[in-house]
This record gives C-alpha cells, sequence and structure tokens, in this order.
C-alpha cells in the first residue's frame, strides 16, 4: 500500500499537497504534540510586498503538550475579515479566484471548534477540487516510527523555516513582475492562480 503519514496544516503548502495527492492512502497525524511555528495553524499567501503569514489565533493552552486533536481556534477579534481581505487584495485578479471564492470563503468562515476539524475540512474541499481518488484517515494513536514497508512517515518535515528549500512547479503568479517568484505558498496560490492541476510537477 502506498501510505504516507503527515502532520496536519492548515492549506498546507504546495510540496505539502502535491506529496499528499501522490499517495494512494493518506494518514494524518491527530495524535501527536502540536508544534508551534508548524504550518498546522498558518498559511503563506502572496501579496503585493512578498509572502504574508495568515495565522489562526489559538486559545490559551497552546504553549502547554497540547494534543494537535485538542487544540481549540479562538475567535475573538475580527481576524476571519481581515484574512479575507486579504485574500481579496491578493488574488482578486488572478485567474481563479472569482471561480473558488465563495467555498474559500465559507471555509475560512465555518466556526469548527477544534484547529484540526478545520485543517480537514479544507483538506477534503482539495481532494475534491483536485480529484483526490485516494483515502484520508486519522491516527488512532501515536507512534514514534512507523517501520513497516510501504508507509512514507513525513511528520514535520516541511515547516515554515525550511519549505522554500523544496522542490516547487514554478506559474504565474499575480505580483511576480514586482516580487519576482514565490516558492511553495499555500496551495490557493496555485490553485487560483493555475487552477486545479497538479499535473504540471
Amino acid at each position: 500500500m502506498n501510505k504516507i503519514i503527515i502532520e496536519n496544516q492548515f492549506f498546507g503548502t504546495i510540496n505539502y499537497i502535491i506529496t499528499l495527492f501522490q499517495k494512494t492512502n493518506i494518514i494524518i497525524e491527530q495524535c501527536d504534540s502540536f508544534r508551534k511555528m508548524s504550518f498546522r495553524n498558518r498559511c503563506m499567501v502572496a501579496g503585493s510586498n512578498g509572502p504574508i503569514a495568515l495565522s489562526l489565533p489559538l486559545e490559551r493552552g497552546r504553549d502547554k503538550q497540547q494534543l494537535m486533536k485538542d487544540v481549540r481556534i479562538n475567535y475573538s477579534g475580527r481576524w476571519q475579515k481581515e484574512h479575507l481581505r486579504t485574500l481579496e487584495s491578493c488574488y482578486a485578479r488572478s485567474p481563479y479566484y472569482e471561480y473558488y471564492r465563495d467555498d474559500v470563503h465559507k471555509l475560512w468562515e465555518e466556526k469548527h471548534v477544534f484547529l484540526l476539524d478545520k485543517n480537514m475540512a479544507a483538506l477534503a474541499w482539495l481532494a475534491k477540487i483536485f480529484s483526490y481518488p485516494g483515502q484520508i484517515s486519522l491516527t488512532q494513536s501515536y507512534q514514534s516510527t512507523y517501520p513497516e514497508e510501504g508507509i512514507t512517515d513525513m511528520r514535520d518535515r516541511i515547516l515554515p523555516a525550511s519549505y522554500r528549500n523544496w522542490p516547487a512547479p514554478v506559474y504565474t503568479q499575480v505580483f511576480g513582475d514586482r516580487t519576482g517568484f514565490q516558492p511553495n505558498l499555500c496551495i490557493l496560490d496555485l490553485l487560483f492562480c493555475h487552477g486545479p492541476s497538479l499535473n504540471m510537477v
């Protein structure tokens, strides 16, 4: 079985999604400790002056050793509307933004209690958009290693500190003439600018 086990990301990076959808069986780790400085609660989009990080605020307790499946989103403040305004300013001129705008806004506005549920809703939507034919499941317990043949362990390999170092498809971005190409941003950057195809890699 062509399996991968990997952490949960919020609208994961392009290389994260490509890595997942190349496998026939995706296992999302939900029983690990929440890791700060990861893409679990943030995504990178392309602004007029370079990459912008959109972070989902979390309830207090995130600094403790909480399991990923127990992390809650903090919905105080206006961050949802601010994020959506940022998406509008970044991608209103992109070829596919209008087509996917309503779905993305709905996913952003839904008030899932747990971060895992919001991320899984986004992943399920992406699987549909990119016609992923495989299976997606969650871990039921934590294992530090997966020595079994046929399972690729990619947990915490794609991180904010190193995501630009991964191979990335090159395509036309909205502000590319101003900022240069920005590699491996949030998958929405590729979707809005290039459309629902991963065959370019």
